[in-house]
């Protein structure tokens, strides 16, 4: 067993934020799926975030080895990564506890994300007496002839690119309505949201905006009933449907299939190859969208809590 020291910080100084990265760089490599998810990721370097860090050392000092990194945000969602030479020693198990039972953090973890549920993340959460409490599904599929063409929306509405300092609260308002019950999604705020149109892979070109033409405001716009936003990191061959949304009031309105084809479509125009996208593996109606739209799992992420008392 390592001996082990932990820092705990609600944000991170340039350097051991890059040198966590460099950790999560050499795990991705040896695990082959990211171990820190965006939203993490961001808040490393956030100077507004909501998220309690912890790193651990190996040493009394920051020049010894960096062995591992784990993080909670302020809704209980965690995650955590350690150092591939250093697994096996007790390093995963430390972190663990510190996110579950310690005064390290504000709030304790109430579940802790294993990024392909690999077997030492599954070994972990059953020496821990962890349980699967949620699934997030990685789809994919390859472009084909005919992705490249615009589908028709249903009649009365009509599709916009998104305007930078224009459209920032309309997407907020409906993107928390359309994600109210997501731990995640529905909780972005403003500064999240521009974190996001700060990343080099951003482009307001890629963020589609579907609006209700039979409705015209005091300015002659129109109420934005469903938006599709796409990712794709500078020079990658994979595109993402990175988030799509639909107001609760046009739900059930025909929307779901045409706005992925608008994304779908301004991806394959971009020349990727392959075109992936995540949902929670409750989200049924969204599954049958995309599973219709000819996507398939790919992986499958998931979140190991503490078993619901009886």
């Amino acid at each position: 067993m390592t001996s082990v020291r932990l820092e705990t910080s609600s944000h991170l100084d340039g350097t051991v934020a890059a040198d966590v990265l460099a950790l999560a760089a050499r795990a991705a490599d040896a695990d082959g799926v990211e171990a820190i998810s965006e939203a993490f990721r961001l808040a490393l370097t956030s100077a507004h975030g909501d998220v309690s860090h912890l790193v651990a050392y190996a040493g009394e000092s920051r020049s010894e080895d960096l062995l591992g990194y784990a993080a909670v945000d302020s809704g209980g969602s965690a995650e955590l990564v350690v150092d591939p030479d250093a697994r096996r020693q007790g390093v995963g198990r430390e972190l663990l506890h510190a996110l579950f039972d310690s005064d390290f953090v504000p709030g304790s973890a109430t579940g802790v994300w294993a990024h392909g549920d690999l077997p030492a993340a599954q070994a972990l959460a059953a020496a821990e007496g962890l349980v699967s409490t949620r699934e997030l599904h990685v789809m994919a599929r390859d472009v084909a002839p005919g992705d490249e063409v615009d589908p028709v929306l249903p009649e009365g509405f009509s599709a916009r690119t998104f305007e930078l300092g224009r459209d920032e609260q309309a997407w907020l308002e409906v993107n928390a309505l359309a994600f109210a019950t997501h731990p995640e999604q529905g909780s972005i705020t403003l500064e999240d949201l521009q974190d996001r149109m700060a990343q080099d892979w951003f482009d307001p070109a890629g963020l589609f905006l579907v609006e209700d033409t039979t409705v015209t405001d005091a300015d002659g716009g129109h109420p934005l009933a469903a938006s599709h936003w796409t990712k794709r990191e500078p020079g990658s061959r994979t595109g993402e449907v990175y988030v799509v949304g639909v107001h609760p009031a046009y739900q059930g309105r025909g929307l779901a299939g045409p706005l992925t084809g608008l994304g779908t479509a301004y991806l394959a125009r971009q020349g990727v190859d392959t075109i992936d996208l995540y949902v929670d593996g409750d989200n049924t109606r969204a599954l049958a969208t995309y599973r219709r739209a000819g996507f398939e799992d790919a992986a499958i992420h998931v979140v190991y809590g503490r078993p619901t008392a009886p």
